[in-house]
């Protein structure tokens, strides 16, 4: 009877651990998700005040685009994103896993885009789509 409430116990113990682990992921994806939410809507505001100072949107790659906000432009307008936004080595703005986003421009609007913490640029259709898309 002793031996069977050991292995209770410890069974009750690992089952406990992996409940807290589980947990604890969630919240650290939540956090994560909620930044990069944060970050984008601070980035289409930025871009939007760029493009309403200078008249369109800024051209160009992630690090060509950064360097437009910060006054790298034809008519020197810096404009201040809301909330600082993580940069890497390159010059690259980067959503919260470190990847560096995409930033895509049509006239009227724009889309941005992180690959999720698997790193990996999906297609919609992959099991595994993590991708954070949004547009204004």
């Amino acid at each position: 009877m002793k031996k069977f409430l050991i292995i209770v116990g410890v069974v009750g113990l690992v089952v406990a651990g992996a409940w807290a682990v589980k947990a604890v992921t969630t919240v650290q994806a939540k956090a994560r998700n909620a930044r990069l939410s944060s970050d984008v809507e601070s980035l289409f505001d930025g871009l939007q005040k760029y493009k309403e100072f200078v008249g369109t949107y800024p051209k160009g790659s992630n690090a060509e685009v950064l360097k437009a906000l910060q006054g790298q432009n034809e008519k020197k307008v810096t404009v201040i994103v809301g909330r600082k936004l993580e940069v890497n080595g390159k010059g690259e703005f980067v959503d919260p896993w470190g990847n560096p986003l995409r930033i895509y421009f049509s006239d009227t609007s724009v889309l941005i885009r992180s690959a999720g913490p698997n790193g990996r640029f999906d297609e919609s259709t992959a099991m595994e789509f993590d991708d954070f898309i949004r547009s204004n």
